[in-house]
């Protein structure tokens, strides 16, 4: 990467991390503070707060990276970062679960990852792209590994109200970042008429992408309504669970770290690609059985570092493929179908997650999360890496 390449996907990557930062803070502990709300000794409800931010994400994320392509990636940025902060102050001063709902939506109305996205495909060669892409993916990893380590600990000591206003003032950092750090737009950008919905929708390279962000996202988020416990019965108390999640995910980055860029470049990314599906699929097939069986500590660590890998796998190439699959003068278009329905996932695996596993269990829970990953893996087996382009001189 050249310097500029490498500051441009540093200092958005560093956007997408505040913001997820901020995101992932409240997860490992959303489902057990939101129960002391009243409304919420419903599961259906709990979840519906957890996955209403990825709707209204749903909802805006075409419209902003529409808006991007046509009046610049960071004025769209700057927005959803102050929506983003806005909601994350409704959820902080939130006293029912009705109000907590709200605040979550209006967070998931600053929807800027198709911007940022398409902001990076823009500053990016295609050669190095997946490797800016994965810069995202890590920092978005990273901030996962944190969240789980440090919001039981701040949980017990400023409660989810106190979580919410350290998202905001990360969301206010971010903007920060945005006006001070991030360089200015590639002029051949700025001037170029953009759009082009249309074709992005009529592109079935990028719409067997839409439905992969959409069924690694659903599955992702609906395993967390069942996993936490999975590990209680296992016998690991729930102060003590981030142990296994950070060892699963340092170890999944050196794997990943160590194979996937290489193998693109040997032209192995459609293998790399299937396998990774295969794992996601693989692990709810073993999450499933500890549900089934009493559950083991091992079998369970195992499966989230399996999980680790295959999901920053993905996290990494796919959006890189959508962006060099996408028309350049549409770009903001296809990332916004592309992270439309990443957001959809968020939602279907909060809502859905929590009511499959209030009426059937985790057992009835990980067998719809297998049922979609086979229907990815199917789906996504025809798939061909996109050309090379030509590099920009």
């Amino acid at each position: 990467m050249t310097a500029a390449e490498r500051r441009a996907s540093i200092s958005l990557a560093s956007i997408f991390a505040l913001r997820m930062l901020g995101l992932f803070l409240v997860l490992p502990v959303f489902a057990l503070e939101a129960a002391r709300y009243p409304g919420g000794d419903d599961p259906a409800r709990v979840g519906l707060a957890m996955g209403i931010y990825g709707l209204t994400q749903a909802l805006l994320q075409i419209p902003l990276g529409m808006a991007s392509d046509r009046w610049g990636r960071k004025r769209v940025i700057l927005l959803g970062l102050a929506l983003f902060a806005a909601g994350s102050m409704v959820a902080a001063t939130a006293r029912s679960l009705d109000f907590l709902i709200l605040g979550r939506a209006l967070q998931g109305a600053g929807a800027i990852s198709a911007a940022i996205t398409a902001f990076i495909a823009d500053v990016t060669r295609d050669e190095v792209r997946t490797k800016a892409m994965a810069m995202v993916g890590i920092s978005i990893a990273l901030m996962f590994a944190l969240s789980l380590v440090f919001s039981p600990i701040l949980a017990a000591h400023i409660g989810l109200g106190g979580l919410f206003w350290l998202t905001a003032t990360l969301a206010l950092a971010g903007m920060a970042v945005v006006a001070w750090v991030v360089p200015p737009e590639p002029q051949e950008y700025v001037d170029a008429g953009r759009g082009g919905l249309r074709e992005v929708l009529a592109h079935s390279g990028l719409l067997r992408l839409d439905l992969g962000v959409f069924v690694l996202h659903a599955v992702q988020l609906a395993m967390w309504m069942a996993v936490p416990a999975l590990l209680v019965q296992a016998g690991l108390a729930q102060p003590e669970h981030w142990k296994v999640y950070l060892t699963a995910l340092v170890l999944s980055f050196l794997v990943m770290g160590g194979v996937l860029f290489r193998l693109e470049r040997r032209g192995y990314l459609r293998a790399v690609f299937l396998f990774a599906i295969g794992l996601i699929l693989l692990v709810q097939v073993g999450f499933w059985f500890s549900a089934t069986h009493t559950p083991s500590l091992p079998l369970l660590a195992v499966g989230l570092f399996l999980f680790f890998m295959g999901f920053n796998t993905l996290e990494a190439s796919q959006p890189s493929l959508a962006s060099r699959l996408a028309p350049a003068h549409a770009r903001g278009a296809a990332l916004g179908v592309y992270n439309t329905l990443q957001s959809v996932g968020f939602f279907a695996g909060g809502a859905a997650g929590g009511w499959i596993s209030s009426h059937h269990g985790p057992q009835g829970l990980f067998m719809v999360c297998g049922g979609l990953s086979l229907l990815w893996l199917v789906v996504a087996w025809n798939m061909q890496a996109p050309a090379k382009a030509v590099t920009r001189h």
